[in-house]
């Protein structure tokens, strides 16, 4: 039983705290019960959700996580824009996701009858609505996606949604459609992209699946979990499902510096779930690897080149290497949204670098002398012959990834 503190808030200032005890569960599909809380009715952890009683998206604050559980809610794209700046909201498929409402907010802000408002109110202001000039609507879009887009550069399902969303705008008013309407056709896209994610993790997880055997020992990187997504995970869904279905496994967990999303997030989620875990320092995988008789390392990706080579957390690419010395293959599970085919390679993906002060202090506590220079690259590339599989909602593509990857795409 894991005691977690929820403190849940509202645009009015409401505040409701209480301490809930969750019992560790299987992660399943998830399968909301409230609106406001931060579970399923199977305790799987929800990243974010669209409160449709409120017409607002809301988010679990991860850098809170495993503290204290507060649900910020966010009505306008500036405030979703933040959040995934500062990683309130994170993992590659979850901040597609949250971009995606970002802009469906956005968009009901510059047309504020949108199909959640009072209809006479609605009526009232149909007109004025109607007048706004289509052109004007697309430049004003373009900018919020810009803001957004502007977050967090390397995640490409970021801009893959946003740009799923725009063109539904250009759809919608090149039709001749009524300008008034569009941002409940934003919002239908984004709920389609979030129901979407959580399907592909369900997915990925059978099929990765079936390449854990019972007893195995694994290892992981960063999170990939729920947290991650708009499901049960991306590289940790495989293993919620393998234990689900009675296979006993344990996971070596990197606690992932600078920011321990290992140690605050996965730990937290595979606990939750009853898997059994151990968490280790990031420095400590290679003796493991050689010592612990692991069979299996398992990360998540933020973007794939069309030749397989992959950004991930930083670290990854150190993680990749010592598997393969040690003979232990590694898998990369991501939904397609995250496979850029546009890049032929991994030179070519961006790499955030992120605040200085994420390296030298861990919550808000000086670790190192003051003005000291220090790097801060949010990702690393593994170059796709460290990759044994990448593990999609499409199915498993293997080497040469070149071919596999673009014949996920050809159906």
């Amino acid at each position: 039983m894991a005691a977690c503190r929820s403190t849940f808030s509202s645009q009015s200032q409401y505040r409701e705290t209480l301490v809930t005890q969750h019992t560790a569960k299987p992660a399943q599909t998830p399968d909301t019960a409230d609106d406001n809380a931060p579970f399923t009715r199977e305790g799987v952890p929800r990243a974010l959700w669209w409160d449709r009683s409120a017409a607002v998206l809301r988010l679990l604050d991860q850098t809170l996580l495993p503290d204290r559980c507060e649900v910020i809610t966010c009505t306008d794209a500036a405030t979703v824009a933040e959040a995934i700046r500062v990683l309130r909201v994170r993992g590659a498929p979850a901040i597609g996701v949250a971009a995606a409402y970002g802009l469906a907010l956005g968009a009901r802000d510059t047309l504020p009858a949108s199909v959640e408002s009072d209809a006479e109110a609605m009526l009232a202001r149909r007109d004025e609505i109607t007048a706004i000039n289509a052109e004007a609507v697309m430049v004003r879009l373009s900018e919020i996606a810009a803001l957004l887009r502007a977050t967090r550069p390397t995640a490409v399902n970021l801009s893959w949604a946003l740009d799923r969303l725009l063109a539904v705008a250009v759809r919608h008013l090149g039709a001749g459609n009524d300008v008034a309407g569009l941002p409940a056709q934003l919002l239908g896209e984004a709920h389609a992209i979030a129901a979407e994610d959580a399907a592909a993790c369900r997915a990925m997880g059978e099929l990765g699946a079936t390449l854990i055997s019972d007893g195995d020992t694994l290892l992981t990187h960063c999170n990939a979990g729920a947290l991650a997504t708009g499901g049960i995970g991306t590289a940790l869904a495989p293993i919620f499902v393998a234990h689900q279905s009675g296979k006993q496994v344990h996971v070596f967990v990197d606690e992932t510096r600078p920011l321990l999303q290992g140690a605050r997030l996965t730990a937290w989620e595979l606990q939750r779930a009853g898997v059994p875990l151990t968490l280790i320092t990031d420095s400590m995988a290679a003796h493991f690897l050689r010592r612990a008789n692991i069979r299996a390392v398992f990360v998540g990706a933020d973007r794939i080149a069309a030749n397989g080579d992959v950004a991930n957390k930083i670290g990854t690419y150190g993680v990749a290497v010592l598997a393969h010395e040690h003979d232990v293959p590694l898998y990369v599970v991501a939904p397609r949204s995250t496979i850029d085919l546009s890049l032929p390679d991994g030179e070519r993906i961006p790499i955030e670098q992120r605040a200085t002060d994420e390296v030298t202090s861990v919550r808000g506590t000086p670790l190192a002398p003051v003005g000291v220079h220090v790097a801060n690259p949010a990702f690393d590339v593994t170059p796709a012959r460290y990759v044994v599989a990448i593990i999609t909602e499409a199915g498993i593509a293997r080497p040469p990834f070149t071919a596999s990857l673009a014949k996920l795409f050809a159906s």
